[in-house]
């Protein structure tokens, strides 16, 4: 798989990542242990070095596992995980970012995963109750002592992002970003990146699964499964955000290649320095989503594109009003 450099002066790693999430986290679904390890081992022996986790994966267990599934290659892989929510009895109870609980979570992060420093550390949501000029000093601190490598955000808005970049250079934040959120484009967060030199890593590249074309009007989900409460998977709306799937389907037909490489191919052709992140718990899916790397699209197909998604309307919040209103703070 290619390589690309995560940001002016981050870690090189794969053009296109691989998200850990959904392998015991979200989807109402967990896969055994040793299965999940057999598997991340295969996508790293397939050319993948770069692997997102997070402690409130689980929570924990999905950085246990990454962690055991890597230990033999460590040196290898770039691991990023994230801090920021506070984890009471196994549920996420709220934001916390406070300088003393970044502390403990790293070093409560570096022993599940069993390595010595955390490549990529993220804010996994801005807490608005702690300044950014802390969170960005604690990071600093973290990575003075060897802790961390890299320090990253997710979801923040462009004027956070410049006031933490301020302290502690940003190497790459992580929104969700794909043709039905596109959110970065008008929210200055490109804008900053370009300026700044820092990564972007796409989240949630193929919708939630929405966009692979895996989903139809009678596709029930599980009360388990996270999708259930979001805006746009709602039988109201299921069937009119269909048409962005449909025409994906169409485009993707004609090029000889899935919705999803195509949905990530556009993502690859928007900017040089973006990453996505898809995620799987099928190794021919990941086989398939890294083949997004080899399509083309040309000026011509970026144009039709781009003229079909401007006719295609999207119904719904991206999240339930609580979770919006966790992102572009």
């Amino acid at each position: 798989m290619k390589k690309t450099r995560l940001g002016q002066h981050g870690p090189e790693v794969s053009r296109i990542g691989f998200g850990c999430m959904g392998i015991n986290f979200g989807y109402g679904t967990s896969m055994g242990k040793q299965e999940a390890i057999t598997l991340i081992r295969q996508i790293y022996d397939r050319g993948e070095n770069f692997f997102d986790t997070a402690e409130v994966y689980g929570p924990y267990i999905n950085e246990e596992v990454v962690g055991e599934a890597l230990r033999p290659v460590r040196d290898n892989v770039v691991i990023a995980t994230k801090f920021g929510f506070n984890i009471v009895n196994g549920q996420m109870q709220g934001l916390n970012s406070r300088p003393e609980h970044i502390k403990q979570v790293a070093e409560a992060s570096l022993k599940r995963l069993g390595i010595d420093v955390i490549d990529l550390f993220y804010q996994h949501r801005v807490d608005p109750d702690v300044p950014i000029e802390d969170v960005a000093g604690t990071v600093k601190d973290l990575i003075q002592e060897g802790k961390v490598k890299y320090f990253g955000l997710s979801e923040p808005s462009a004027k956070t992002l410049r006031r933490a970049h301020a302290v502690q250079p940003v190497t790459a934040i992580q929104n969700e970003y794909s043709m039905w959120v596109r959110d970065p484009e008008t929210n200055g967060i490109f804008e900053a990146c370009e300026e700044l030199g820092i990564g972007f890593v796409a989240y949630s590249p193929l919708g939630k699964g929405f966009l692979t074309g895996a989903m139809g009007k009678d596709t029930k989900l599980d009360v388990k499964d996270f999708r259930s409460i979001l805006p746009r998977f709602q039988e109201n709306v299921f069937e009119k955000n269909l048409e962005l799937v449909q025409l994906l389907q169409k485009m993707a037909s004609e090029k000889h290649i899935t919705p999803a490489q195509l949905a990530i191919a556009w993502i690859l052709a928007q900017k040089s320095w973006i990453v996505p992140i898809p995620g799987t718990t099928k190794l021919h899916r990941f086989e398939e989503n890294i083949g997004a790397d080899a399509v083309e699209l040309n000026q011509q197909d970026l144009d039709l594109i781009a003229k079909a998604l401007k006719e295609v309307a999207i119904e719904g919040e991206r999240y339930p009003e609580p979770f919006m209103k966790l992102v572009g703070k």
